[in-house]
């Protein structure tokens, strides 16, 4: 990406946005941040990483991501970057302690576990847990995504989610149709 005189200003927002996005792993056993190949052993080197860096591999919310879906998602990122967009995971594996915490705070927010599903899947059924999905932002990466994604198997899932991705397609097919939400993937 070549540097604009915006370009701090714009790393600085995907600093701030990301920032707070962070899952905190300190409950999350398990989690060793080991996935076996890292980006220096696939024959790259990436450039320093900030928070949701989709090449930072020592964070367990990218290192426990399914192998095919990070390559994916490196791969995009990639070429997002040479398109000048800056592609960020804001939420990736999750702890199934994680994931019931946030259905839990959902629950309490939309004043019903069937509201709050919408929303937010239970540890039995959401992707994050078992490192099926990633959420991208900020949201000119999602657009970008939504737009080339499907050349790399990536898929918007939920359309009122633009910032949810997951592997639901051969790289370069059609994704499948969109559900309305996460409740009707139950």
């Amino acid at each position: 990406m070549s540097k604009t005189p915006a370009f701090p200003l714009v790393l600085a927002a995907v600093v701030a946005l990301t920032a707070g996005c962070s899952e905190s792993t300190s409950d999350d056993p398990g989690s060793n941040g080991s996935t076996g190949l890292t980006r220096a052993a696939r024959g790259s080197t990436p450039a320093p990483h900030l928070p949701g860096d989709v090449f930072d591999e020592s964070q367990p919310t990218i290192a426990n991501l399914d192998p095919e879906l990070l390559d994916a998602v490196q791969a995009a990122a990639e070429d997002a970057r040479a398109d000048g967009v800056h592609l960020v995971i804001t939420s990736g594996w999750r702890s199934r302690e994680h994931q019931q915490r946030l259905f839990d705070e959902a629950v309490a927010e939309h004043g019903s576990e069937e509201e709050a599903l919408r929303y937010v899947s239970t540890p039995d059924t959401s992707a994050h847990v078992t490192g099926d999905a990633v959420d991208i932002g900020p949201k000119e990466a999602d657009e970008w995504l939504i737009e080339h994604g499907a050349a790399y198997g990536l898929c918007q899932i939920f359309a009122n989610e633009i910032w949810h991705f997951e592997l639901a397609t051969t790289p370069g097919e059609e994704c499948p149709p969109m559900y309305p939400d996460s409740s009707y993937r139950g």
